[in-house]
């Protein structure tokens, strides 16, 4: 098992405790490792979906749980590599918004596999040829 960053979705169903593979896979993942790994944008996104909801109870929730997880920036280095990425996908006409560059980014910058159920954006940036590893603990 490599050390991974794991995408918004995945971190969300590990929070919900629901998908059985993903509940099987992040509990050997953390016996591992000691610790999930995420980045800022996954930050974003949940506290987002959140507020969206008008649920603060569960931000609160959410970031009172944020010690116990590797937290990864959006460093310059990682920023830089973001915006080739989206600037790749655009000119290709396949954008896949502004989050997921990102977190690829940040996952190719550490040298992590990406953890994701959503691989069918993270594909496209395979096959412009970044060389960003990924995993689905769905299946």
């Amino acid at each position: 098992m490599d050390k991974a960053l794991l995408d918004t979705d995945i971190f969300s169903e590990i929070l919900k405790g629901v998908h059985q593979n993903v509940v099987a896979k992040a509990t050997s993942y953390r016996t591992t490792f000691g610790h999930y790994t995420i980045s800022t944008i996954t930050v974003i996104e949940i506290v987002k979906g959140f507020h969206k909801l008008k649920r603060e109870d569960r931000v609160q929730q959410f970031l009172a749980g944020l010690p116990t997880v590797e937290l990864l920036t959006l460093d310059l280095r990682s920023a830089e590599l973001a915006g080739r990425i989206y600037a790749d996908l655009e000119r290709l006409g396949q954008r896949i918004g502004r989050a997921d560059p990102m977190i690829a980014a940040i996952a190719l910058r550490h040298g992590l596999t990406l953890v994701t159920g959503n691989l069918a954006h993270y594909q496209r940036i395979q096959a412009l040829g970044y060389g960003l590893k990924l995993d689905n603990w769905r299946m």
